[in-house]
């Protein structure tokens, strides 16, 4: 190991510095410089403080910049702290705001399970009420089609029945349910045979009855003290055939003149009081039942009443549609009639006609069934 060289003394060293150095002579490559041995120690301290500078300076501004980033992740810590604090009251609040959300989302749940349980509640009452109103319907159907047919068979009162049938078909026309088709086809047929029967003016052959009842009290009677004139003969029209000349004949009504009609006139009317006072003088009348002719005013008043209820038995006969009773009674006033009363007279010659106009009308009418339209109803409701 080489040894370090010695310092020089200063005072020699300045002394010598002060002399005008002879002329240098160039230093050999052999033998280094004094100067260039003094320089290197002075060289390393330089570097060596320059470099305890730059290490001061890199731990003064390494400390700083720690410093720093301390400051600043505490900052940041702090802020986090806050962050998470208020993090932390706002999940506190969700929370709260979850369980507010989960209970009234069980009350909903709740409230809904109990709608539905009330909807399906109210979807079988409605059944129910729907199965019971057709069932009503049909009830008050069948109803009005039996009536209706006891008083198509009783008193043949087919306008009533007609108009029963059509309150029917009505009422099953509001419901859209196919299954009524068939009570409706059935309430079709039995209309179309009420339709297709032959009508029958009862109306009127009550109205003929009620005349003639109304006239029985003003019929002469053969027990009558006084007798009522006979009806005078219909005039008779003296006619020519006139031949045109198409070929037709044409019935021409000979006209007389105005006064040969006076004297005809005249001479008829008093030949006919003439007549009249002559037959008041004797009276001759052909009776085939004597007893007619002894009737008292009281027994009078009976017969009368007594063809009256007759008339009326047949009245009722007539509504009820039983020709046998309706033709006995009708035979029995008119034997009454020919028995005890004037039938010469016009009153009951009118009266004996109406009978004959009410004994023509036909009321041997079988009438139909309405069983179609009531088995039609009966079979649906036996349905189960």
């Amino acid at each position: 190991m080489n040894d370090l060289p010695t310092l020089p003394d200063p005072a020699v060293s300045s002394a010598k510095a002060n002399e005008i150095p002879p002329a240098a002579t160039p230093p050999t490559q052999s033998e280094p410089s004094l100067l260039e041995t003094l320089q290197q120690p002075q060289m390393l301290s330089v570097g060596i403080l320059v470099l305890a500078i730059l290490l001061a300076g890199q731990a003064w501004y390494s400390h700083a910049r720690v410093s720093k980033l301390r400051e600043e992740v505490a900052m940041r810590l702090q802020k986090g702290d806050a962050v998470n604090a208020d993090t932390g009251s706002q999940v506190h609040s969700v929370q709260e705001s979850t369980k507010e959300l989960q209970a009234k989302v069980a009350l909903l749940e709740s409230k809904q399970q109990e709608a539905q349980s009330q909807q399906l509640a109210l979807e079988q009452l409605y059944q129910d009420l729907s199965k019971n109103r057709d069932e009503w319907a049909l009830t008050e159907i069948e109803q009005v089609l039996s009536t209706a047919s006891q008083q198509l068979q009783l008193a043949g009162n087919v306008p009533g029945a007609l108009i029963a049938l059509q309150n029917a078909d009505r009422s099953l026309s509001r419901s859209d349910k196919p299954q009524f088709i068939t009570i409706r086809r059935a309430i079709a047929r039995d209309t179309d045979k009420l339709k297709a029967l032959p009508s029958v003016d009862s109306v009127g052959v009550a109205l003929r009855l009620d005349n003639a009842i109304a006239q029985i009290d003003t019929l002469p009677m053969l027990s009558d003290e006084k007798q009522a004139p006979p009806a005078p003969a219909e005039k008779k029209v003296k006619t020519k055939v006139v031949h045109g000349k198409d070929g037709k004949s044409v019935v021409v009504e000979q006209t007389t003149s105005p006064w040969l009609q006076a004297l005809q006139d005249g001479w008829n009317g008093w030949s006919s009081e003439m007549w009249s006072d002559m037959r008041d003088l004797v009276r001759v009348r052909n009776v085939n039942t004597p007893d007619a002719l002894m009737l008292s005013p009281t027994q009078a008043y009976f017969m009368r009443e007594n063809l009256k209820l007759r008339l009326l038995n047949a009245r009722m006969a007539l509504l009820s549609r039983n020709e046998a009773a309706f033709r006995a009674d009708l035979i029995a006033a008119q034997d009454a009639l020919v028995k005890y009363f004037d039938t010469r007279a016009r009153s009951t010659q009118t009266v004996q006609a109406l009978l004959r106009q009410v004994q023509s009308s036909n009321l041997a009418i079988e009438m139909p069934t309405l069983a179609d339209s009531l088995n039609a109803v009966r079979n649906y409701k036996a349905k189960p």
